[in-house]
């Protein structure tokens, strides 16, 4: 595992599209998760510790903030032949675990997506205003140890709500980070 950090979000960089199969064998598209005020795209995997530490709170959150008009997508893009935890089995066992609930998992089999975006580990959150323009590519939340410092709302569910009211994200993200993206060879 080599920790990685996000680099700094590039304010209103368009959303790329893409159709990727879900965890319910569906074929969904941007457009098909896309939200009324906003949408959040995060790489993620099953492995990740950094993914651990904080997914049941995030899934909670990505499903809070469906209320304010904001729609959710995980897509894991790692190597499954090389990280096997990862597995398309695995994700729908990982979701069912987390209370994933209305968010979607998407498979990024060819890594593809994950490139397009330019994402570099796990976590790595794209927050996109109701213009699909991006205002967040920060942190869920401050980690010691692995452990989520909890003080109140996450960094992410915060600039959310921003992104959802004022169409626009906080000046100030710091970066999120976890391990990297697991790339063919």
């Amino acid at each position: 595992m080599a920790l990685t950090k996000t680099p700094v979000c590039d304010f209103g960089k368009k959303a790329e599209e893409f159709k990727l199969k879900s965890i319910k064998n569906k074929l969904v598209s941007l457009n098909d998760i896309r939200g009324d005020k906003g949408t959040l795209i995060m790489f993620i995997c099953n492995h990740c510790p950094y993914v651990k530490a904080i997914i049941k709170d995030l899934a909670k959150d990505c499903n809070e903030l469906k209320k304010d008009g904001i729609n959710s997508v995980a897509i894991m893009s790692n190597d499954t032949k090389n990280y096997p935890e990862d597995s398309f089995d695995n994700m729908i066992k990982f979701a069912e675990m987390n209370n994933f609930g209305e968010i979607n998992y998407l498979y990024d089999e060819t890594q593809e997506v994950a490139k397009k975006y330019g994402a570099v580990c796990t976590p790595d959150f794209f927050g996109y205003n109701k213009d699909l323009e991006l205002q967040y590519r920060g942190r869920f939340r401050e980690l010691k140890d692995l452990k989520p410092i909890n003080n109140g709302e996450s960094d992410l569910k915060i600039a959310m709500k921003m992104v959802a009211k004022t169409n626009k994200g906080p000046d100030q993200q710091i970066p999120s980070m976890g391990c990297n993206i697991k790339w063919f060879n």
